[in-house]
């Protein structure tokens, strides 16, 4: 009877350290359910907050980038204004010996001092061209070339003129090099 007493006590012993074991194990498994819970809500929160700072920088960037767009064009504007300005400042005292030398053509008898005037003026006004990047086209002798010249008529000529610029009835100007007036040619055919 003793031995049924202490196996029913053992077998009680067993069935308490069970259920506390279930019980850890049950206690544990919610532990770490509310700790994993726990982690992803701060996972969740921690990712929330670095979407905002990039939404955000990516605004201030936005900003930025048009505030630099505005400046640039503002700075465009006013450097195509102020270019103007200095070829136009460079070119008034060109202008003041044209009026001089219209005021002369009134005043005087003497052909040969207003020719040389006028072409002192000219040689300026060369000169004022050439330091400011602008050349005339060459035509003198030149094989024909749409990029540099425009035909305004052909003329018969003989075989070795033939694709050439004979005459030259307008200038032609480059800036650079880059043609801001074609030279009117008559070429030959």
């Amino acid at each position: 009877m003793k031995k049924n007493k202490d196996k029913k006590n053992a077998e009680q012993l067993v069935d308490q350290e069970l259920e506390n074991t279930t019980t850890t194990t049950a206690e544990t498994a919610a532990v770490e359910e509310k700790t994993e819970a726990e982690l992803l809500q701060a996972k969740v929160t921690e990712l929330e907050a670095r979407v905002a700072e990039l939404e955000d920088l990516k605004l201030r960037q936005m900003a930025e980038f048009d505030n630099f767009r505005r400046r640039t064009n503002k700075e465009k504007l006013d450097l195509l204004t102020t270019a103007g300005e200095r070829i136009f400042n460079d070119m008034l005292p060109l202008v003041d010996d044209f009026e001089r030398a219209k005021d002369a053509m009134t005043k005087t008898e003497d052909i040969l001092a207003l020719r040389e005037g006028i072409d002192l003026i000219y040689n300026k006004f060369i000169g004022f061209l050439a330091a400011n990047n602008v050349k005339v086209i060459d035509t003198t002798d030149a094989e024909f070339n749409t990029d540099l010249h425009e035909a305004i008529t052909t003329f018969p000529a003989g075989e070795d003129k033939k694709g050439k610029v004979i005459d030259c009835t307008q200038k032609g100007y480059t800036l650079g090099e880059k043609v801001i007036r074609f030279a009117k040619v008559v070429v030959g055919e």
